[in-house]
């Protein structure tokens, strides 16, 4: 499934439901990376201050890819700006 983020929020929230799906908990995930509990937690709350080495292992560890695009000019709603 693919899905645009462009906000900490969404990501925090995609990262949150697909570690739902795997039926991992926020303590476990972190064991799974060397990290802290509360870590996870933060990023899945939208908190801007995570490392982008942290954000990888995450993903990683939940079996995601992050893939970058060209954002579409063509739509003039503000919303899609951010």
């Amino acid at each position: 499934m693919n899905q645009m983020i462009r906000t900490a929020t969404q990501l925090g929230a995609h990262i949150q439901e697909a570690r739902l799906r795997a039926g991992i908990s926020q303590q476990q995930l972190a064991e799974m990376i060397g990290k802290h509990q509360k870590t996870i937690s933060s990023i899945e709350q939208g908190n801007k201050g995570t490392k982008l080495e942290t954000l990888l292992l995450v993903l990683a560890a939940l079996d995601l890819n992050m893939e970058m695009s060209k954002r579409s000019k063509a739509s003039p709603d503000i919303a899609d700006i951010f």
